[in-house]
């Protein structure tokens, strides 16, 4: 047999490596009719995988494959796309609301874009300068925090922390953790609160964590079945000072393209009309939210102050039209 050409070889390690990543179990047969070479060169290149990091294990029973995690990151083998939309994400990481990340996401980023061919960098770097990031300010939170609720949520164990509400009251909790939100710049925990008998939202760059963590609890169903609709109804109305809900002339699906989230939450009524549940600080804010979706409503319910910033806004679109 003549010796095996060593560029073909190093192709068929990268295709065997690709291969292996894109499912959880492979046969040794399914992996050479994929690559077009004999079980017994499969397993030859497993062989070479391994010595260069990469956690192949064989699967008892099946003559198969698996990669699994290893104590070290081996080289990652990423498609054109998948390489561009990883540096994508860590130039967003780096301007992001977890405390640290920056530096680390830039430093990662760096490593990435030492290694990408040149084709690729052409196509980040066009993306890059092309595009202008206006910065929003905001608190941050801690990684080991984040990790601390995280683990917390995923073992369903109760956690305490010290807590300190907006208006600078500080309170210890016990909450069954539920799931962490990322929103906006903003990280929230959604919980059910032991003390309160309810579910709550926590900010948490306002929470500090006391471990160890509690005992273990039997998870319960989230309001609504969605934690992200049940915390953009919590941020658009419940938690702020004037709040309304107006009956809009149009179906939901109409308008839910002008309502972002935390502005207020849509709930369907029939095909031609829907619910807007808003909040704001004041009167005339929840004015300019509901008049902004542009379409014919009705207050249904709402503080007096309300009524009296409507006519008064009326009054003056009225006036402006009149004027000319």
């Amino acid at each position: 047999m003549p010796p095996e050409n060593v560029p073909n070889a190093s192709m068929r390690l990268l295709r065997l490596l690709s291969l292996l990543q894109t499912r959880h179990d492979w046969s040794g047969a399914e992996l050479a009719d994929r690559l077009g070479v004999t079980t017994r060169t499969v397993r030859r290149d497993v062989g070479r995988l391994r010595e260069f990091g990469y956690p192949v294990h064989a699967v008892q029973g099946t003559a198969g494959y698996r990669l699994g995690a290893g104590a070290s990151l081996p080289p990652l083998l990423l498609d054109d796309d998948e390489a561009v939309a990883v540096v994508v994400g860590l130039r967003t990481a780096a301007g992001g609301s977890v405390a640290g990340l920056e530096e680390t996401s830039l430093r990662a980023l760096t490593k990435l874009e030492q290694v990408l061919p040149s084709r690729l960098r052409h196509r980040v770097n066009t993306l890059h300068t092309a595009t202008v990031r206006v910065g929003g300010t905001g608190p941050t939170v801690s990684p080991d925090t984040l990790m601390v609720i995280a683990e917390a949520c995923r073992r369903h164990e109760r956690l305490r922390f010290d807590y300190t509400s907006p208006r600078g009251g500080g309170t210890v909790r016990t909450v069954e953790p539920h799931s962490l939100v990322s929103f906006g710049r903003h990280w929230y925990l959604v919980a059910w609160d032991t003390g309160r008998d309810d579910w709550r939202t926590f900010r948490v760059d306002r929470l500090t964590p006391r471990v160890p963590t509690g005992p273990r609890f039997a998870p319960r169903r989230p309001p609504g079945g969605d934690v992200a609709a049940y915390l953009s109804h919590r941020l658009s109305s419940r938690t702020w000072p004037c709040r309304a809900t107006v009956t809009l002339h149009a179906s939901a699906e109409a308008v839910a393209d002008r309502v972002w989230p935390g502005m207020g939450v849509v709930e369907a009524v029939d095909d031609h009309s829907c619910l807007l549940h808003v909040g704001a600080e004041t009167p005339s804010a929840l004015v300019w939210m509901i008049t902004s979706v542009d379409v014919g409503f009705t207050l249904a319910d709402g503080p007096p102050e309300l009524f009296d910033a409507l006519r008064l806004q009326a009054a003056r679109c009225l006036h402006a039209v009149r004027a000319t």
